[in-house]
């Protein structure tokens, strides 16, 4: 403020002649002032007191195990991710792909200063349509910068289960090693016609996508990219600027079917597990199941855990033999659901998935919920089945969880909803999904342990 009173009592005191000269002047020098600051500025918007963490990514590799013919052919679209955690130098090689700049070209661009559109993995659309790759991960958001191969983070917490609301796929939002942001700006700087822009900006966010996907082939990771999101609720979680438009979402890990392999059977399977209470009188517990569409991980990970600790576990259906999962696999369906006898059981679990809903409503599904709880049972549902047993009318009063988007439907049901990952009222049991697969049965085994 006391710059601008000298500024403007020097221009009173130059002559007449002089003033509008000076007054441009001024007008120069403000312009030039608010152009260094918004060039100083990051492409997301940071909140005070947000501890800023610069990560500095591994040289990447510039040659792969894969030619791109073997690369398409294995190139192939999964459902759902492992909880497997993927390593900074998987994260910066996908990052290099999408965004990264060649190493010649970076030094040439330091000595001209000129754009770095022409040095990059997908160059930009003449140079104008500049592309900005988020990351999301377990312990925050960042923001690639190419020129440094460096992640900067702008956000300091986890934000995948809200991340989670705004895709229809939400167990690979949670459960993925990485989610990857696409953004740009769909206005043209350069003021070209609307749609032009946003046809060239989407045709750089479609290449971006494509190498980004085709590195994760080569590092043996899977993709799923999102076909539909609310692209206003990941701007708001992310806290992206407005000048950024979300373009396209990619959630990258390791596929979840090469957890497991072959059907599932009731005996204890190798592999290492998070150490469960061991109960040594023999309990049964009987898994609920769609005949098509099962959640693979939600089955497969409680059968494991449950095993472990000495649970004998048995499939129901609505149909005896094999049943199929959403990423194929494979279990063995032991009992039709209507000839189910509640007092053989002391647990009953109902598995999630998109061919869960088929339950929602299904009188024999519901009369089991209602019996398991007349006779004190352990029961117990997850992801999406939590509803079955909001319209069984058995979470009346009852502290439950479930997928986000069925909150409404649980609270109709008379439910306490949470929002939690897992929740234990009693002998009831309810998970919100996949990523807490292991707290969930970990919860049964409590529970059933009388814990």
């Amino acid at each position: 403020m006391k710059r601008l009173k000298i500024i403007q009592k020097f221009i009173l005191e130059v002559p007449s002649s002089a003033q509008q000269v000076a007054k441009w002047a001024v007008v120069v020098i403000v312009l030039a002032g608010l152009v260094s600051i918004h060039q100083d500025c990051p492409a997301q918007r940071r909140s005070r007191g947000t501890p800023q963490k610069i990560i500095q990514l591994p040289q990447p590799k510039l040659t792969g195990p894969l030619s791109f013919e073997e690369m398409v052919v294995k190139h192939r679209i999964v459902q759902q991710l492992s909880s497997q955690t993927i390593n900074f130098e998987q994260i910066g090689q996908l990052a290099w792909a999408g965004q990264g700049i060649m190493e010649q070209a970076s030094q040439t661009t330091s000595q001209s200063q000129g754009t770095l559109a022409a040095g990059q993995a997908v160059p930009q659309v003449q140079g104008i349509y500049p592309i900005t790759m988020f990351f999301v991960l377990s312990n925050g958001v960042y923001v690639y910068n190419p020129i440094g191969h460096t992640l900067e983070q702008t956000f300091d917490r986890d934000v995948r289960i809200a991340f989670a609301q705004a895709v229809r796929n939400p167990d690979a939002v949670t459960t993925a090693g990485c989610n990857i942001i696409i953004a740009g700006p769909l206005k043209d700087p350069a003021g070209r016609v609307p749609s032009v822009a946003k046809r060239l900006s989407l045709l750089q966010a479609g290449q971006t996508a494509q190498n980004i996907q085709l590195q994760a082939i080569s590092l043996n990771l899977a993709s799923i990219p999102a076909g539909e999101f609310d692209s206003r609720i990941v701007a708001r979680i992310c806290n992206l600027s407005r000048n950024l438009d979300v373009l396209h979402l990619i959630s990258v890990g390791y596929p979840a079917e090469t957890t497991y392999s072959g059907a599932a059977t009731s005996q204890q399977p190798s592999g290492t597990l998070p150490p469960a209470q061991n109960i040594a009188q023999q309990r049964i517990a009987v898994l609920i199941v769609a005949e098509e569409n099962f959640n693979d991980m939600e089955l497969f990970e409680t059968m494991r855990y449950l095993n472990a600790a000495g649970i004998q576990t048995i499939i129901a259906s609505t149909r005896l033999g094999v049943v199929r999962g959403t990423m194929g696999g494979l279990a063995e369906s032991a009992v039709l659901i209507n000839q189910l006898r509640i007092d053989d059981f002391n647990a009953v679990i109902f598995i999630g998935g998109d061919g869960a809903r088929t339950y929602l409503n299904n009188p024999d599904a519901l009369n089991i919920a209602r019996e398991a709880t007349a006779k004190k049972k352990v029961l117990a549902a997850i992801s999406t089945t939590p509803t079955i047993l909001a319209n069984a009318g058995v979470l009346r009063n009852i502290r439950a969880t479930s997928y986000i988007a069925d909150k409404s439907l649980l609270q109709q049901g008379g439910a306490i909803y949470t929002g939690n990952n897992v929740e234990r009222d009693g002998l009831i049991v309810t998970s919100s999904g996949q990523i807490a697969v292991v707290q969930f049965a970990a919860a049964i085994v409590e529970a059933l342990a009388g814990k």
